[in-house]
């Protein structure tokens, strides 16, 4: 799904970035978030789905990716996510509204909350032991 996202610059300052959600059956528990245009120096993304589902709800995460949910009561509609590696950290806003319906709509309703590890094709993706 491509989004309409800000890049955030400052406390009263964000650039228009175009970002695309992505997400397979066969890596259940990822969604990939990639920079387009001009922004494709940002890369690819890749985090959990729950991750970004309860980012929706509260703030959640630790480590690179960190999400927080919309706060009205400081007029911010968006849903905001914090990308980082080892030299530098981006402030993304996402529109909470599109992403919620992305993941409850396309989805969930590919794999359901809760099956992810019934979409592993676990033979193919473990060793088998040698003999």
């Amino acid at each position: 799904m491509r989004l309409d996202a800000r890049l955030v610059l400052g406390e009263h300052e964000s650039l228009g970035v175009p970002v695309h959600l992505g997400y397979r059956s066969d890596d259940p528990f990822v969604v990939a978030l990639e920079f387009l245009g001009q922004a494709t120096e940002g890369g690819v993304w890749e985090f959990s789905r729950d991750l970004l589902w309860e980012g929706l709800q509260r703030p959640a995460g630790l480590g690179d990716v960190r999400i927080w949910p919309p706060c009205t009561c400081h007029g911010r509609t968006a849903l905001r996510v914090m990308l980082r590696n080892r030299d530098d950290a981006v402030l993304v806003d996402l529109p909470s509204r599109q992403v919620r319906r992305w993941l409850r709509r396309e989805v969930f309703a590919l794999v359901p909350r809760g099956t992810e590890a019934d979409a592993i094709d676990w033979d193919a993706e473990l060793p088998r032991p040698a003999g």
